[in-house]
């Protein structure tokens, strides 16, 4: 079957929400579920965001940088200051819940108005507890996951508490994780089940009454993914395995595709997912440099899917269509294509 809907992975680089929110309803009118607010300014470059908080904490100060390496491996990180155990870490307010309270109000007077349609979502994007603590020091960071989890979760949940359950849905941007499974951060590969586990935890987390997805991404740090996906078959496990262990599926899931991938190897592992047909499947057909993309590619794309998908469990079905991380690093004169493009891919399907 062909794609018949967008899903937007979380940042959009335009002014403000309400900028965003419009654009994307002028330029795609049908077909987009959950409606991003852009995370728009300080949240721009994703956990950035969180290590602007941790900077300013007196408990941190900065790690030495080393001279030598790839762009992941000279991230500029933070580490306890001398003296400061685990303990006397005090975190402040995480800063999500307070961004989306102000974002969906302008969600709501849009929806109102009619600008946006009456079905969307607003969805909120929150990283992982382990992909926010990729801004400290692996040996910090891991005696610092059980606080800090704590108080991402908690800021999940006083964004749940005062948002309408009907009116919205969260995505959790699993992308840290699919580093350190594929060697792109040099530090020892976790146990695939221990990731898994703490995805489960982030899912178990949101209520049962609003819609819960992930984003699986190789990283955008410099435009550049951690290693280059070999196929879709650690994405697929991923998904099968959080299908399997989570307490209900995965509403939705975006996977990453390259714009120069339309070999068969690539999809082929689709045959082997496990994923409740409930779960709305995204894939990154959108490129983000279109001028360098073959003729063709998208189509060749959206066949070897739908192929591949059709030999899996569940079969064929519908899936929409995104980019393989946001948009936020995207020049802002750019955006205003590739959402056109979002919109002529699914209708050139048609």
């Amino acid at each position: 079957m062909p794609a018949t809907g967008v899903h937007f992975n979380g940042s959009v680089n335009l002014p403000d929400a309400e900028t965003v929110m419009r654009e994307i309803s002028s330029r795609i009118p049908a077909g987009v579920a959950r409606m991003t607010e852009g995370e728009t300014g300080d949240r721009g470059y994703w956990v950035f965001f969180q290590r602007q908080k941790f900077a300013a904490m007196p408990e941190f100060e900065e790690a030495p940088v080393p001279e030598t390496g790839g762009d992941y491996e000279r991230i500029p990180l933070l580490q306890l200051a001398p003296g400061i155990s685990p303990e006397d870490v005090s975190w402040p307010h995480i800063g999500y819940a307070a961004a989306y309270y102000d974002s969906f109000d302008t969600f709501r007077a849009l929806q109102d108005e009619g600008v946006i349609a009456a079905e969307a979502r607003m969805q909120l994007q929150f990283p992982t507890p382990i992909a926010a603590l990729s801004m400290v020091s692996p040996q910090d960071a891991q005696r610092l996951a059980p606080s800090y989890a704590a108080a991402l979760f908690a800021d999940l949940h006083q964004a749940l508490d005062r948002l309408p359950h009907d009116r919205i849905a969260v995505q959790w941007d699993v992308a840290v994780e699919i580093g350190l499974l594929t060697g792109g951060f040099p530090v020892e590969a976790p146990p695939f089940d221990t990731v898994v586990a703490s995805l489960v935890a982030c899912l178990n987390e949101v209520a049962d009454d609003v819609p819960v997805g992930v984003h699986l991404c190789y990283g955008d740090y410099g435009h550049a993914h951690f290693v280059q996906p070999e196929s879709l078959a650690l994405q697929v496990q991923l998904l099968n395995a959080l299908t399997a262990s989570a307490r209900r599926s995965p509403a939705f899931a975006a996977f990453t595709v390259p714009q120069g991938r339309s070999d068969a190897a690539y999809f082929e592992p689709l045959r082997e997912l496990r994923a409740d047909t409930v779960t709305e499947l995204a894939f990154a057909l959108v490129p983000y440099h279109p001028a360098d993309q073959s003729p063709g590619t998208t189509a060749e794309q959206a066949q070897l899917i739908d192929t591949y998908l059709g030999q899996s469990s569940g079969g064929v079905r519908n899936w929409s269509v995104c980019t393989e991380c946001g948009m936020g690093r995207v020049d802002r004169d750019d955006v205003p294509q590739l959402l056109d493009l979002h919109r002529e891919i699914v209708a050139a399907q048609h």
